[in-house]
């Protein structure tokens, strides 16, 4: 280290910078290194070995110039500051005085504040200190409850979604997630805030999964707390959106689980993995005997799909109510425009989505439907099929409004397959039950009703035909019920009713004749106290074999004036059918089950039920009425349209092929399976026996039978045109104008036969030839004839009776007949007359006299009145006093007598007084007539 000297001398020497800085350059770098350098113990460690005193001290004095260059550059580096020194001196010196001056006046204070504070209350002062601390202290621990609350809120938001209260837990997540906000300075409260975020998010997945419950389980409370939740949210929209699709979802998953339970239930312990099947193969492996309560289970279960909806939709109907009333009160009326916006958007989803849901129910129907092929199945059970189809049809209708066009169309293809089949089939058993029918009478109650049989049962019931009309609540009002109304609180339209059949028994046979023992035993108690009646009488009313009784008490003056033609007063009013009468009224009413069940296909069912009637009519007509010489009578007993129905029959029905003919073209095969065979009468009925009146008994029944029908098929009409599409309505007007009202006619063609052998008319023409009756006085007594034609009649009515007490013989049938043989009997009289050779005046008073005491004798027997054909024998007889000129024009107005009968007037009744030249004309008169019959 330089002296003060050295330095003072280093500066007065002379000295040359450049050189001075080389110096300095020459130093070694190490020498400036750090302070802890070690300068000597460097210098030393760098002698060689050898020492050489001259190369030392020439390093010695090279050292000693760069020290004292270095030197020199301190010095002058240091008077170079020494200026701003002084100067930072005299501050330091004025801060020092400063700092003195400060710990005067700190001293100072110090001292009046402890004046300050012996002077003043120190008590009161340390009260404000602890109550500002109170209050900070107050303040931290709200804060740390808070805090507190916050941390154990997910505890709660637990309970409370177990509870199902999501509109409480979403309302205390966004209250917690709130305070989270205000307290966010704590690091505690930061990880809080991020897992009140997660907690949200699971609990809008919980309330998805709690509104895809509403689907199947509609519960009124649950979905108003899902739709509060919603709304805390802001999500109205987005829940109704998924809510379409939790529904469509639920149809999906409801049939398949349905389907699946039954095919695993029946396939047993197979391995086939039926889980993986698609739902259309998986309605292909369900079995026949599974088929119908599958379906059941199907449509009950989307029945509860669609009710959900249904009432979910009548939540929103009523909750808008609510809102639009407690919205016109309030005064917010951004809050308004968005509330009427969602509810308008909401309105719009749900109206869209009833016609989505229903056509996602048709297709899975439909495809259960095609998985299995319904003509498998019994006729009970495809109505069973159709009846529940139906129901959803009409469930779908309710819905939606829809026609359901893709169920009707699935189900009309199988079911007019399936019916055309069927129908077939009734038609070739009815064509055997007729072959096979004896014409007994069926014994049926006197209250007999096609209404008591099972198959009509459907009519008496105005809703599901499932429900027991019994069971049926009794409507107060006209309004009708929807399915939704009525089974909105409980139930199902798709209930299976078990015990149905068990409590609709039928009970319309009448046992053994009587409908109950009471009724028996008080016929034969009242007509055995009548004693004055003649047995016969008695038997008449009442029969051991047909047991049938009176229907209400008759006295014996009313037995005694009875008139011989009422048979029906001694016979219980019941109906008169047979065995096949009842089958065929059992299929109308399976024909109208389906029609009813299934309306689209209404016209085919008709038009097979018409084909019943036509056939049945078809075989009466075959069997009893078919007879040739009838018409060639004149008397015109089938009428032109009789006969029309009868040709359009034979037609379009009836197969009059033996066999099929190779040639025939497929057409035409085509056609005769549509037809039937024409049926035979069975070789047990036998019509011709005198002593039964040719199978009297027999034709009562059948064409009775046949009138009752058609008096069903009038019963039906109603119904029947209620159904019937408008424009298949002529079809229907046309079958009954023109076929069921021509039921009652075959009874004129039928009884004519009976009729027609029931009298020996030959005999009375062989009794009236021998009758002379060119006699010259007037006769006091009439003709043998007369006598032997009233025997006949006698003998008739005594043959009437004993038939009447196998078969009841209504009275217009005891009409029919005595009219028949009356007709017949008169017009026997008018060919004897005609057959006259010779008579007189005498002779003419004569025919009247016989002819009057008939009438009288036969009013006897009879009370039909007037008597037929009473005016064409009179008219007849009194027209041999007719002039010429009167008697050209009776001629031209009475043609019903034949030209015989014309031509014997004119030959020999008015020979007596006009001329030939006269008979010639009247003779050319009647051939005119006669001329466009041939």
């Amino acid at each position: 280290m330089l002296t003060l000297e050295e330095f003072r001398e280093l500066r007065e020497q002379p000295s040359d910078p450049q050189a001075e800085q080389e110096l300095i350059n020459s130093i070694e770098q190490v020498y400036f290194s750090a302070d802890s350098f070690d300068i000597v113990k460097y210098e030393l460690e760098k002698l060689p070995p050898v020492l050489n005193l001259q190369e030392l001290e020439a390093y010695r004095d090279k050292l000693k110039q760069q020290q004292a260059a270095v030197s020199k550059k301190v010095a002058d580096l240091i008077l170079e500051k020494q200026p701003a020194y002084v100067k930072e001196l005299e501050r330091v010196t004025s801060l020092q005085t400063g700092l003195q001056l400060a710990a005067v006046i700190c001293t100072n204070g110090r001292r009046h504040l402890n004046i300050a504070k012996e002077g003043f209350t120190q008590a009161s002062l340390g009260l404000l200190a602890n109550q500002r601390k109170r209050q900070l202290l107050i303040g931290l621990l709200k804060s740390l409850r808070t805090i507190k609350t916050l941390q154990r809120t997910d505890v709660r938001l637990s309970e409370m979604l177990e509870e199902e209260d999501y509109p409480g837990a979403i309302q205390l997540c966004l209250e917690c997630q709130k305070a989270a906000s205000t307290f966010k300075h704590y690091s505690c409260i930061s990880e809080l805030n991020s897992k009140l975020q997660d907690t949200l998010e699971q609990i809008e997945e919980q309330l998805d999964v709690a509104l895809s419950k509403i689907c199947k389980n509609f519960d009124i409370n649950h979905y108003t707390k899902v739709q509060q939740a919603y709304r805390l949210l802001g999500k109205t929209q987005t829940a109704m959106d998924q809510l379409h699709m939790h529904f469509t979802q639920a149809i999906h998953n409801t049939v398949f689980q349905v389907v699946l339970g039954y095919v695993e239930l029946c396939a047993g312990n197979t391995d086939t993995k039926f889980q993986k099947l698609q739902y259309k193969d998986l309605c292909t492996h369900v079995t026949p005997d599974s088929y119908i309560p599958c379906l059941a289970d199907l449509c009950k279960a989307l029945w509860e799909v669609m009710l959900s909806y249904y009432r979910t939709m009548e939540w929103h109907e009523k909750h808008d109510n609510e809102d639009t009333a407690s919205a016109s009160e309030g005064s917010n009326m951004i809050g308004t425009e968005e509330t009427n916006f969602d509810r308008g958007y909401i309105k719009k989803k749900l109206e869209h989505g009833l016609t989505r849901i229903w056509q996602d129910v048709q297709l899975k129907v439909k495809t259960y439907l095609l998985g299995t092929d319904l003509s498998i199945f019994k006729y009970d059970d495809f109505i069973f099929v159709l009846d529940i189809i139906s129901r959803l049809m009409q469930v779908g209708e309710e819905f939606c409004g829809s026609k359901s066009e893709v169920l009707q169309e699935s189900i009309r293809k199988q079911s007019v397959n399936y019916f055309k089949n069927y129908h077939r089939t009734r038609l070739d058993e009815l064509r055997m039950f007729l072959e096979n029918e004896t014409w007994e009478l069926c014994p049926v109650k006197s209250n007999f009703s096609i209404l008591q049989l099972h198959e009509f049962k459907f009519m008496e019931q105005s809703r599901s035909p499932s429900v027991s009309p019994s069971k049926q609540p009794v409507s107060t009002s006209s309004k009708t019920v929807t399915l939704f109304e009525q089974y909105c609180s409980g139930g199902n339209p798709f209930e299976i009713q078990a015990n149905h059949k068990d409590e609709e028994t039928e009970d319309v046979l009448a046992s053994n004749g009587y409908e109950s023992d009471e009724q028996e035993k008080s016929a034969y108690q009242e007509y055995d106290s009548d004693s004055d009646v003649p047995e016969e009488l008695k038997r008449d009313y009442v029969d051991e074999q047909t047991g049938d009784v009176p229907v209400k008490s008759v006295s014996r003056e009313t037995l005694k004036s009875r008139k011989k033609s009422d048979y029906s007063l001694n016979k219980v009013n019941a109906p008169i059918l047979t065995n096949t009468t009842l089958n065929v009224i059992r299929l109308v009413g399976k024909y109208m089950q389906m029609m009813n069940i299934l309306k689209p296909i209404a016209f085919d069912v008709i038009h097979f039920m018409s084909q019943l009637f036509d056939y049945y009519l078809y075989a009466i007509y075959t069997f009893f009425g078919r007879n040739d010489s009838l018409e060639s009578t004149g008397l015109g007993l089938s009428s032109s349209r009789l006969r029309t129905t009868l040709n359009r029959i034979q037609e379009s029905l009836i197969d009059l092929e033996v066999s099929a003919d190779p040639t025939a073209t497929l057409t035409a095969a085509e056609e005769r399976k549509e037809k039937v065979p024409s049926p035979h009468l069975s070789h047990l009925v036998v019509l011709t026996s005198g002593d039964t009146l040719h199978g009297l008994a027999e034709r009562v029944v059948a064409t009775e039978s046949l009138v009752f029908l058609a008096e069903q098929f009038e019963f039906l009409q109603p119904h029947l045109d209620a159904v019937m599409p408008a424009v298949k309505k002529p079809f229907l007007q046309q079958f009954y104008s023109q076929t069921v009202s021509t039921a009652s006619e075959l009874r004129k063609p039928i009884y004519w036969i009976v009729a027609g052998k029931a009298l020996d008319y030959e005999q009375m023409l062989l009794l009236m030839a021998n009758v002379k009756w060119d006699v010259k006085e007037i006769m006091s007594q009439h003709n043998i004839y007369v006598d032997a034609l009233l025997k006949e009649f006698e003998q008739f009515n005594r043959r009437l009776n004993e038939v009447s007490k196998r078969v009841r013989i209504p009275l217009p049938v005891s009409n029919i007949l005595w009219e028949h043989c009356i007709r017949l009997a008169n017009r026997t009289i008018v060919e004897g007359y005609a057959n006259v050779k010779k008579c007189s005046n005498e002779g003419r008073a004569l025919m009247q006299l016989d002819f009057q005491q008939f009438l009288m004798k036969l009013e006897k027997l009879t009370d039909i009145r007037p008597i037929p054909d009473k005016e064409f024998v009179e008219t007849y007889i009194k027209a041999y006093y007719l002039t010429e000129n009167d008697m050209e024009r009776w001629i031209k107005e009475h043609r019903e007598y034949s030209t015989k009968q014309l031509t014997n007037l004119v030959n020999v009744c008015l020979g007596s007084h006009i001329n030939k030249k006269a008979r010639q004309k009247l003779l050319a008169a009647i051939d005119d007539i006669d001329r466009p019959k041939r």
